[in-house]
Order: structure tokens, then C-alpha cells, then sequence
């Protein structure tokens, strides 16, 4: 999906550009080689893993700012007050997060349960599951995993606990196996969305998703790109929707009163994109991505053109960076209506 990313983005010369989501910097080294020396990339990233590597790689070029925190807080960093030409993000979790087992994303290998992009904040999977209610911990199985089974599962975690603690990722994953129906043959493996659904709970990855759209929409100059790279259905369909409402007028109503004339500030580039068969087949994982690309229309930047609750959002972002302990409810619409959790 890197060429169509570059061809998305329109790298310019002289432009600003930012990665929300360094990762290994695959994406930025791209970006970088179209920049001239009057151009500027700003990388950020909540791993201090990705952000010591981004140091490393880049130290010595004037043309890179680096920041360490979510993409939710792009609004708050001075260095796109001057506005942007680019955003890029590559959400979900990067590959080397799920080959090391120690960063407990992935019941693939062992490790310890702790799911954290940034592990040196917020609270581990672990410590939720050690605490959070048979009720929450469904209502997060169905919500961010469309996990039909939610609620046995949620069932088991609460008396597994009482009598072992639940502190590696091997033990969930069995546990979640063992309460799955029999016979019927699974296509993936039975804990995979349990495990899906409780990282994007830890890492509060939908909130801040939301609140990056906003504050990217915010800090684009006119012309500028937005470039959005999504690997599951609940992330693409917040971003489709968030295109949607900015590129389009909402239907109306004749029993309610003539609404303002919509003023439309994103034009959608295209379609949906998928990667190219090479690119799966060297990379299994490419697979379920998708990338949606918009570019802004009219004219400025800040945040006067955000809705009262993202700047509240953008608020709490500055004041919680890195916390992941924050309910997100998520509107009923971008879910299927067949789903639900079983007992």
C-alpha cells in the first residue's frame, strides 16, 4: 500500500507533512525522500520504542520534528499550528508490537498481558481484566471485537481470576478457546477478536482515532491530503463516515426547519483502496487494510471549525495524555444490527 499512500499524499516539495503513526518509519522515509530542504515532517508516535528508532534514524535532519503521544493531540502540537499538507495514519498496531511477545499483543507467542502502545503509561490488559466487571468486559468483547460469544467469555475471565490471576497472554487465549462452541471449524483463531477488542479498549484507539480526524481536519491547509489507513471494520467505517459528513450534506428533513447550507471542507479522493497482491503476498497481515484518502477544501486552519465536544476531547487529551482508563461509548450505527453477545 506505499505507492498508493505516495500518490495519495501528493507529496509536495516545500510542503509540511505528519505521521500520527511512526511505527518503523516505512511510510516517512517515503515522504521524505520527495521532501526538498524547504519541506518538513513532523513524526509522532505513543511507542517509546518507535520514537527512540525515529531519534536514532533521524537525528541529523533539520526537515523532522518528533513527538512523543497519540495522534489525538495533533492540534495541540505547536509544530502544526502553521497547518499541514499531509497527514498520515497507519492505525492499529505496528509489526514489530506483535512480534515481540513481550508487548503482549498477540497470543501468537507468549508474553506477558499487557497490550499497551505506550507501556509506560495507562493501565495493562492484565490489570483491566484483574478489575473491570463480568458486564464490562462483555460490553468491550462485542462493542470492539463483534465478539458473539461476549459474554460467556466474560463469564469465564471473572472465575478464572478468582482462582489464578490471568497475567499471560497464552492463559486468555486458552481460557477463550475452552469456552467456545465445539465443532464447528473457526477460520481464525477463537480469541482473536476478544484480543482485538481489549487493546483498542486499553489504548482507547477509537477515541482517539475520532479526535485525530478532527484535529487533522483542523491543522490541513486548503489542498492539503488526509491519508487514513485502516485494518478492521470499526476504524474504517469511523473514518468513512467522518469523509462522509464533511464531503456531504446531510439528507434532510421536511419536518424540521431548513437547515444552514452545507459548506463542504473534505472532497473524497476516490474509493477505498486495498493492497495489491504482491504486497499481501509478501505481507499476509496487508490483507484487511484499507486506505481512504480526502483533501480539504476552503480555506484556514485552527480549531474554530470543530464541534464543541472534540475540543472538549482535545482538552482532555492534553491533560491525560497517555491514559487509557476513559470509557469511549461508540455509536450503536457503525455496529451490524445481527450483532450481539451470546450467552
Amino acid at each position: 500500500m506505499y505507492a498508493q499512500v505516495m500518490e495519495g499524499l501528493q507529496v509536495k516539495e516545500n510542503g509540511t507533512y505528519l505521521d500520527g503513526t511512526f511505527g518503523r518509519g516505512g511510510h516517512a522515509r517515503g515522504v521524505l525522500q520527495q521532501l526538498g530542504p524547504g519541506g518538513r515532517l513532523l513524526l509522532m508516535d505513543k511507542d517509546p520504542e518507535a520514537i527512540a528508532h525515529a531519534e536514532r534514524t533521524f537525528a541529523d535532519d533539520a526537515r523532522i520534528a518528533i513527538r512523543r503521544g497519540s495522534f489525538a493531540a495533533i492540534a495541540d502540537w505547536d509544530a502544526t499550528a502553521q497547518g499541514l499538507d499531509g497527514v498520515l495514519l497507519d492505525l492499529g498496531v505496528s509489526s514489530p508490537q506483535l512480534d515481540v511477545a513481550e508487548r503482549g499483543f498477540s497470543f501468537g507467542k507468549d508474553g506477558p498481558l499487557d497490550m499497551r502502545m505506550d507501556p509506560e503509561a495507562g493501565e495493562s490488559a492484565a490489570d483491566w481484566l484483574a478489575r473491570a466487571d463480568e458486564r464490562d468486559i462483555a460490553d468491550v468483547l462485542w462493542t470492539y471485537g463483534e465478539e458473539r460469544m461476549s459474554r460467556r467469555i466474560a463469564r469465564a475471565i471473572v472465575a478464572r481470576r478468582t482462582e489464578i490471576p490471568l497475567t499471560r497472554t497464552a492463559q486468555l487465549a486458552d481460557l477463550i478457546a475452552s469456552v467456545m462452541p465445539r465443532g464447528k471449524k473457526q477460520e481464525i483463531h477463537p480469541a482473536t477478536r476478544s484480543f482485538q477488542a481489549i487493546r483498542i479498549h486499553i489504548n482507547r484507539e477509537l477515541a482517539d482515532l475520532e479526535t485525530g480526524l478532527e484535529g487533522a481536519l483542523a491543522r490541513l491547509k486548503p489542498g492539503g491530503r488526509l491519508a487514513v489507513i485502516s485494518f478492521h471494520s470499526l476504524e474504517d467505517r469511523i473514518v468513512k463516515r467522518f469523509i462522509a459528513q464533511h464531503a456531504k450534506a446531510p439528507p434532510g428533513n421536511r419536518r424540521l426547519p431548513a437547515p444552514d447550507a452545507f459548506v463542504p471542507t473534505l472532497r473524497a479522493i476516490g474509493d477505498a483502496q486495498r493492497a495489491l497482491p504482491e504486497e499481501t503476498a509478501a505481507n499476509p497481515r496487508a490483507r484487511s487494510a484499507v486506505l481512504r484518502v480526502a483533501e480539504k477544501l476552503g480555506s484556514g486552519t485552527g480549531e474554530q471549525g470543530m464541534k464543541e465536544p472534540v475540543r472538549r476531547e482535545i482538552g482532555r487529551v492534553r491533560e491525560t495524555s497517555g491514559r487509557s482508563d476513559l470509557a469511549f461509548p461508540v455509536p450503536r450505527s457503525l455496529f451490524p444490527a445481527s450483532i450481539g453477545g451470546e450467552a
